[in-house]
């Protein structure tokens, strides 16, 4: 894998995620709750407090627990959580050393079914079926995976000249298209919660209003 992406926003810590897979994953992993190009910065900062070049498998998931909680905590700190977070990249890691001996390539390398690929994603320790969509588009759309099936797997993600996820940032213009659709679904959650929280309590109003004029009869 030899790509050139733009999700980092950041020279070197792109440069990590178009040739290393591991990173790459790892940065998908970080991809929740914190800005999108501080999460794809993390697989660099990381590797840069390993002092090494690229992220291992077997390095990080033979690393004692709280050591390496303690390197994505010091400032600043990889993540948000960092130490919650630190505990999931090593749980990836020592599966990758289960299932694939360690290579992240392995989990979609040869793989010519959109599906089958979507599958394994999900199998992966913190990834949902949402991130591996995500993850599968991103595949698709700028690291030059495309099995079979693979946009139909992707679901909306994979849809072409969409600005959904980070699948579709290749530079600072479609990075804020894609900020301004996460924001545009955020607030359409909130109204929608807002709406079902209306509806329940005036439900519930009227329900005590019924009992207590039932309550009143002789």
């Amino acid at each position: 894998m030899d790509v050139t992406v733009h999700l980092a926003q950041d020279p070197e810590a792109d440069a990590l995620l178009g040739r290393s897979p591991l990173a790459a994953l790892v940065g998908m992993l970080l991809d929740q709750q914190i800005p999108m190009e501080w999460a794809f910065k993390g697989p660099r900062t990381i590797a840069d407090r390993l002092g090494a070049d690229d992220l291992d498998a077997h390095e990080i998931a033979a690393r004692d627990p709280e050591s390496f909680a303690a390197l994505l905590s010091d400032k600043p700190a990889v993540h948000r959580y960092p130490g919650s977070m630190a505990k999931r990249i090593q749980q990836l890691c020592q599966y990758l050393v289960d299932h694939y001996d360690g290579d992240a390539e392995g989990v979609w390398r040869g793989v010519d079914d959109g599906r089958e690929l979507l599958r394994r994603l999900e199998e992966l320790p913190g990834f949902g079926k949402q991130k591996a969509q995500i993850f599968l588009a991103l595949l698709g759309k700028q690291l030059g995976v495309t099995p079979r099936g693979w946009r139909e797997a992707a679901g909306s993600y994979g849809e072409p000249r969409s600005h959904r996820s980070v699948a579709d940032i290749t530079g600072p213009e479609s990075l804020a298209k894609v900020r301004a659709f996460k924001q545009e679904m955020k607030a359409a959650a909130k109204t929608a919660k807002a709406t079902k929280t209306a509806k329940a309590t005036t439900a519930t109003t009227a329900k005590t209003a019924k009992t207590a004029k039932t309550a009143k009869k002789p």
